[in-house]
């Protein structure tokens, strides 16, 4: 189990995740309005809201893990203080134009159907949810057993979950699409063609209704 502190210097460390976090943030931003707000579901060590936040948006930040929240407020520790960023307890505290959730946050969860619903009353109409997720047909996983394991039931019922302490668990994109709705739809789905099989992460853009 990495402390805070541990995490954040995990993923820094990381070319391949930091490649995936810059793709995600542009992304994110690309998509946001000048000034609009924003919650990071799941913000970790506030990596990405650092980000948001420095690009001109009030960024909210939810994230459940105490190990997590306390390196938050040291490495965000000003733009708490300004109020650029803001922590709250549960998601239903703010009313933003997008939420984001970054680094496979949403693969926590056995099942969205409840937390799309609760995130409709999060995001204003015409807002979004940005999640990255991990693919679960990414190639580079089959010489795990587990993943061989669970081919036919990603194939049958569109996921599976790998035995572990977090119990990780992954799922075909209309899967999580079925979920969302009817408060949101699945807009953008990326990568597409060959990388759709050599990229770990998808990033899936769904749009409040």
């Amino acid at each position: 189990m990495h402390s805070g502190e541990q995490y954040h210097q995990v993923i820094l460390a990381s070319q391949r995740d930091r490649a995936v976090r810059d793709r995600f943030q542009k992304m994110a931003l690309d998509l946001l309005p000048a000034g609009a707000d924003v919650l990071d579901f799941g913000a970790g060590t506030g990596i990405d809201a650092k980000a948001y936040a420095a690009s001109g948006h009030l960024t909210f930040v939810y994230e459940p893990a105490e190990a997590m929240r306390e390196y938050l407020a040291q490495y965000c520790h000003g733009e708490l203080a300004r109020r650029s960023i803001i922590a709250v307890a549960s998601p239903l505290a703010c009313k933003v134009h997008a939420v984001t959730a970054d680094f496979a946050v949403l693969n926590h969860f056995a099942d969205h159907a409840a937390l799309f619903e609760e995130l409709s009353r999060v995001v204003r109409p015409g807002g979004f949810v940005l999640a990255s997720m991990l693919n679960p047909y990414y190639l580079g996983d089959a010489r795990y057993r587990w993943w061989r394991a669970n081919v036919m039931n990603l194939a049958r019922t569109g996921r599976y979950a790998i035995p572990s302490e977090s119990r990780i668990h992954r799922f075909a994109p209309r899967v999580v699409a079925q979920a969302a709705a009817p408060y949101f739809r699945l807009e953008r789905l990326v990568p597409r063609g060959f990388g759709w099989i050599t990229q770990l992460y998808t990033f899936l853009l769904f749009r409040r209704i």
